[in-house]
């Protein structure tokens, strides 16, 4: 009787387990690129300067490790080398922007070949301009501006 006890305890707090939400932290817990880009554009046009470093690097994560952000008054920018994995920088720059397109789908896509990406969100005279391009042999530049 105890041993039949014993596994249907086991049992319970099994399925228990399967069901509850799990609240740990996980590696891909981290910020997505759309968390990211989402927060840059609604301080745009005239807030960029008081988005930290920090605020940009989901953008690049998903491409590459070493992204490094800066916020002035009209533009928030970061700067990345994409992962091996990710193919050429052309490569690479297609992926973010497909990022851009698929989080931002209020977007306009006005430029797309491979050495620039150009969206812009907003009427005129209150736009909301995001450029993506490679830099140098081995990086991709992010540029957020408000107009």
């Amino acid at each position: 009787m105890n041993r039949i006890r014993l596994v249907a305890t086991v049992l319970a707090a099994a399925s228990l387990g399967a069901l509850l939400p799990c609240s740990g932290a996980y590696a891909d817990d981290a910020p997505s690129p759309c968390t990211s880009l989402k927060r840059i554009v609604a301080a745009a046009p005239g807030g960029l300067a008081s988005l930290t470093p920090d605020d940009g690097k989901g953008i690049a994560q998903p491409y590459g490790d070493d992204a490094q952000c800066s916020a002035s008054h009209g533009s928030y920018q970061c700067t990345w080398t994409p992962h091996h994995d990710a193919g050429s920088n052309a490569d690479a720059l297609q992926a973010v922007a497909a990022d851009v397109a698929s989080c931002l789908p209020d977007a306009t896509h006005d430029q797309n070949s491979p050495g620039r990406q150009h969206f812009y969100l907003g009427a005129k005279g209150k736009r909301t301009g995001i450029t993506l391009t490679p830099t140098g042999a081995n990086k991709l530049r992010l540029v957020v501006s408000g107009k």
